[in-house]
């Protein structure tokens, strides 16, 4: 049995366009310049109290803005500018894996709990995955615990579980759970980053993934 574990912003979901719009009131509203687009999304997978912190540093107002983003968010997301897609073919690829006999699926996500319950809802996928992790449920990326307590309540061990995800903070915490780490190339960084933290394979679409997970699982170890 293999655990395959993903991430969600920039991995499943097309959360570009919400996740900077969202920073940027936030940021106004704490009388505060905005992020360029590449630095807001460079911390996207990240706890909002980490990602902010790593934006305005430990002594800017990182409670308030996390507070002002949450506000935020919640606002933007029922206007349908800012419609959060699936990525290309994940929807089929995530339908493929669930019916298989071989394979558990899990989320590990810098999402809340209620984002990742509000998600699960939206797309009916209420039996999907063995567990789901957030933000509220441990320490931020790249903390290892996210990723270790999910293949606790699989039943998994490191060698049979795959971490998939798009940015260097998904890849190092699989690494440092022992995991196996799988990037995605159409994320918020960029291939040769996820690379360099420690991602055995880097695929360019959903069908290359499939084809990594299943044809090619033996040489992912």
């Amino acid at each position: 049995m293999r655990l395959v574990v993903f991430d969600v912003d920039g991995t499943l979901v097309d959360s570009q366009h919400l996740i900077v719009a969202a920073q940027g009131l936030a940021f106004a509203e704490n009388g505060l310049p905005a992020p360029g687009r590449r630095e807001a999304l460079s911390v996207v997978g990240l706890s909002l109290p980490q990602a902010f912190r790593r934006l305005v540093g430990e002594d800017g107002p990182v409670a308030a803005l996390s507070e002002s983003y949450k506000e935020a968010y919640n606002r933007l997301r029922v206007d349908p500018a800012y419609e959060e897609p699936l990525f290309p073919g994940m929807a089929e690829l995530l339908a493929t894996l669930k019916a298989r006999d071989d394979v558990l699926l899990a989320l590990a996500t810098g999402k809340s709990r209620r984002g990742v319950d509000r998600l699960i809802a939206h797309h009916g996928w209420d039996d999907w995955f063995v567990t789901t992790q957030s933000a509220d449920d441990a320490p931020s990326k790249p903390d290892p615990a996210m990723l270790r307590q999910a293949m606790s309540e699989a039943g998994c061990e490191p060698e049979a579980t795959v971490m998939v995800g798009d940015t260097t903070f998904d890849i190092a915490m699989g690494v440092a759970a022992g995991a196996a780490a799988v990037g995605v190339a159409w994320g918020y960084h960029p291939p040769e980053a996820l690379y360099g933290a420690g991602a055995v394979t880097v695929v360019p679409s959903a069908g290359a993934l499939e084809a990594q997970l299943l044809d090619g699982a033996d040489t992912i170890r």
